[in-house]
């Protein structure tokens, strides 16, 4: 008889994945199984273990991927194949989140399992919204009720004679269909048609929306604004302080829909610092850094190393493909000793002293020019340099130095490739006009993002679409293919381009 397995119930939060609890994330780690809901952010998912199996039961507008009796089944069969399971549910299980009845379908079961606390909604999203839910000059007492009831039915199980007088703050979950309902039945019970009322679209997430009113109007405003749930309600005095309260929707980037075309393993620490300041990333890599077909190259240089006098980094992913080969032919950095080292940036600089390496050159220009200009300094006739690079690359730092009497060994440690990517989804998006911002972190990005689009239709599909370039070459290549450059930094790293694209918004706005 297989050994059972455990099920982790856990709140994933209302939308914004900094949200979870360091003890759900830990589940989600573990879980053989992640059974997950239509509220739970997905970039949850990019924690689980790359052999975790993946299930989704959202339940959107009333449509059930799957019925919630069918649902505790799942669960209850991949906990009996002795598996660890993360049923991953938005906001908190046990607030009107149906976690109590899938833990008593375990309990019935003699199914192990923990309840892992979330933040509810119910507190989160207003708090989004800049609506403190109690305030000691507005409101002492706060009530969550369902807005989910049928409006046909003979007796409500909502006591709306009590709570439409007896409780300051209401906050109304699944509430939107009966949006009109609930507002009569609290006048109707006693509460002033002016009472502030707020309704929360996709709240915490950067495309939140709120709309606010009191009411008596609030039904018109939410349809002419197009609102649609998953949404709160909040009904009570503290709706009037996200006027001076909205702190989130106030970040610097926020609403803005950005495009980055970064490869896949940076994209994140980008995508990262732009949600941070509010904006909503569509992350499309159009490039993907593989190791190269052939190591010959590179191989030969490290096994000759001590003949250089000098190594030139021109990247992050040059310095890790560079390490990771150095270890796995039994070598390591004691090799690199009298060896000078520049590299093209602090960024790049800060790569390698995750090694334990300080570059002893560093430009003012981070390009390959700035190279060029900091080895000025260095006698560079009859010297050696080495520069592990991506296969293909700008010639002009070999190129001069050979120039000036250098011999230079150019050897190929990475390859930049065009990955698959969601290409429907964000021609979708770009046809729409739903794309504020596309950035571009090389040349390589701006030719593959072209390839990716077609070259015929790319060009209407960017159509007023700003273009935001991390230096003058990618902004180069990117007038080659008749893009206009509208953002680009003094310094060319991605913490001045997320700067640039603030400023170019504080400006404009």
């Amino acid at each position: 008889m297989s050994t059972v397995g455990k099920v982790y119930l856990i709140g994933a939060g209302p939308g914004d994945p900094g949200l979870i609890t360091v003890k759900g994330l830990e589940c989600v780690k573990k879980a053989d199984v992640i059974i997950y809901d239509y509220l739970a952010n997905e970039r949850l998912l990019e924690q689980r273990r790359d052999d975790a199996e993946l299930i989704y039961v959202g339940k959107q507008g009333g449509r059930h991927t799957l019925p919630q009796e069918e649902i505790n089944s799942l669960i209850v069969k991949s906990a009996k194949e002795g598996k660890i399971v993360a049923r991953l549910k938005g906001g908190d299980p046990f607030i009107f989140g149906r976690g109590g009845e899938e833990a008593e379908e375990l309990a019935d079961n003699g199914i192990p399992f923990e309840v892992v606390p979330g933040v509810t909604a119910a507190t989160a999203v207003p708090t989004y919204a800049g609506i403190p839910l109690t305030h000691r000059e507005h409101t002492a007492s706060v009530a969550f009720v369902t807005g989910h009831e049928d409006p046909s039915k003979p007796e409500s199980r909502v006591h709306w004679d009590h709570i439409a007088t007896g409780i300051g703050t209401l906050v109304f979950f699944m509430g939107m269909k009966n949006l009109q309902n609930i507002v009569n039945n609290l006048i109707t019970n006693g509460r002033s048609p002016d009472t502030p009322i707020a309704v929360i679209q996709w709240g915490t997430r950067t495309d939140q929306k709120v709309v606010t009113g009191v009411l008596t109007d609030i039904a018109v405003k939410v349809k002419e604004a197009n609102l649609r749930p998953p949404a709160i309600i909040v009904v009570g005095e503290v709706v009037r302080l996200r006027q001076k309260l909205n702190w989130y929707e106030s970040k610097p980037l926020f609403g803005k829909r950005v495009v980055v075309t970064r490869s896949r393993d940076q994209a994140s620490v980008f995508a990262e610092m732009l949600i941070d300041r509010g904006a909503t990333t569509i992350e499309f890599p159009t490039i993907d850094v593989v190791p190269p077909a052939s190591w010959a190259e590179l191989d030969s240089a490290l096994n000759a190393i001590e003949t250089y006098n000098g190594i030139i980094f021109t990247s992050a992913n040059a310095i890790k493909f560079f390490m990771e080969r150095l270890r796995s032919i039994g070598k390591d950095l004691r090799i690199l000793k009298g060896i000078t080292i520049c590299v093209v940036g602090p960024k790049t600089a800060e790569s390698l002293e995750q090694y334990g390496i300080r570059a002893d050159l560093i430009p003012v220009e981070f390009k390959a020019e700035g190279v060029l200009a900091a080895l000025g300094g260095v006698k560079v006739k009859g010297r050696k340099f080495l520069i592990p690079r991506a296969k293909v690359a700008r010639e002009i730092i070999p190129e001069k130095l050979r120039e000036l009497g250098a011999e230079v060994t150019v050897a190929v440690a990475y390859e930049n490739v065009k990955p698959a990517a969601d290409t429907a989804r964000v021609i979708k998006l770009f046809e729409e006009k739903k794309i504020a911002v596309v950035t571009f972190t090389s040349s390589s990005t701006v030719h593959n993002f072209v390839e990716i689009l077609g070259q015929k239709g790319y060009k209407s599909l960017v159509e007023g679409v700003l273009v935001a370039c991390i230096g003058p070459i990618t902004a180069k290549t990117a007038e080659e293919y008749g893009m206009k450059t509208d953002i680009m930094p003094k310094e060319y790293t991605i913490p001045a381009l997320v700067d640039a694209m603030m400023e170019y918004f504080k400006k404009r706005e």
